[in-house]
């Protein structure tokens, strides 16, 4: 499965660590592939990777080029799991919902 999420949904609110703890556990118990989906690669690289943000992010695509479940600030795409941000207060909650979508 393919989780795709979208840039505008990384900037704060979202915590970064909590965006990295979502990925990790969704690639490591979901065996699923993570990309970001923006056009602006270079300054969403740049402000995760100190972070630790890209370590379980394979790549950055287009908007619109790939096919999964979309973790998404407003709904465009079917399907989508709309959320305002990834916090320490949702992430367990987001990984339930993506495993339940996902299966």
């Amino acid at each position: 499965m393919i989780l795709i999420v979208r840039d505008e949904l990384l900037n704060p609110p979202t915590w970064v660590p909590s965006f990295r703890d979502l990925t990790l556990i969704c690639s490591m118990r979901l065996q699923t592939d993570i990309v970001i989906e923006s056009r602006e690669v270079d300054l969403y690289y740049h402000w995760l990777k100190p972070r630790g943000g890209m370590d379980f992010v394979e790549d950055f695509v287009t908007p619109g080029s790939e096919i999964g479940l979309r973790l998404d600030n407003e709904f465009l795409y079917d399907p989508s799991i709309v959320v305002d941000r990834i916090a320490p207060e949702n992430t367990h909650h987001l990984f339930h919902r993506i495993q339940s979508a996902a299966f």
